[in-house]
């Protein structure tokens, strides 16, 4: 669609949280609808109280200056966040970068992933570092070819997820 209006920008409006989590709830059914493999690891990691937490910590969790929360507009609607957050004082790490359906072939996630790797850069990170479910093909692709690395597990993971996950770093 080359007339589309495509905008990566922080959350700041009062109502850009409501949308991020509605983004992130989202994206958490998208994982459980794709497979057993990715129901499971839902359970694991998000069950539903525990992702209810998270949610109402995401602003304390990626605030700045050691995280971030992006959201994607396409033509000015909402339709895709990335987040990042410390992990240790040289290492960032991007959550949840989800486009809708209706966002996706524009892009976007290329530009959030951008977005995410150059504000660590920016906050002095010497590198990013992220996960991803294996069956997440086209994810695995786009940090790929955006020079992220393979590697192991930067945190504990239980030993029956690991099979199922695949950890990316790339240096700043």
């Amino acid at each position: 669609m080359p007339d589309a209006t495509i905008k990566i920008r922080p959350n700041t409006l009062p109502s850009d949280l409501d949308a991020v989590r509605a983004l992130c709830w989202d994206y958490r059914a998208h994982l459980q609808n794709l497979s057993d493999t990715e129901a499971g690891l839902v359970a694991t990691f998000y069950p539903e109280p525990k992702y209810r937490a998270l949610m109402e910590t995401l602003e304390t969790e990626h605030a700045r200056p050691q995280g971030i929360i992006l959201l994607a507009e396409l033509n000015g609607q909402i339709i895709g966040c990335g987040m990042s957050r410390a992990i240790d004082p040289q290492t960032s790490e991007i959550k949840r970068l989800f486009v809708t359906a209706e966002g996706r072939g524009h892009g976007i996630a290329r530009r959030l992933m951008t977005a995410l790797m150059d504000q660590a850069r920016d906050d002095g990170y010497a590198r990013v570092v992220l996960d991803t479910s294996r069956n997440l093909t086209a994810a695995r692709a786009l940090y790929a070819a955006m020079g992220l690395q393979e590697r192991g597990p930067y945190q504990d993971i239980p030993a029956h997820a690991l099979p199922h996950l695949i950890f990316f770093e790339a240096l700043l």
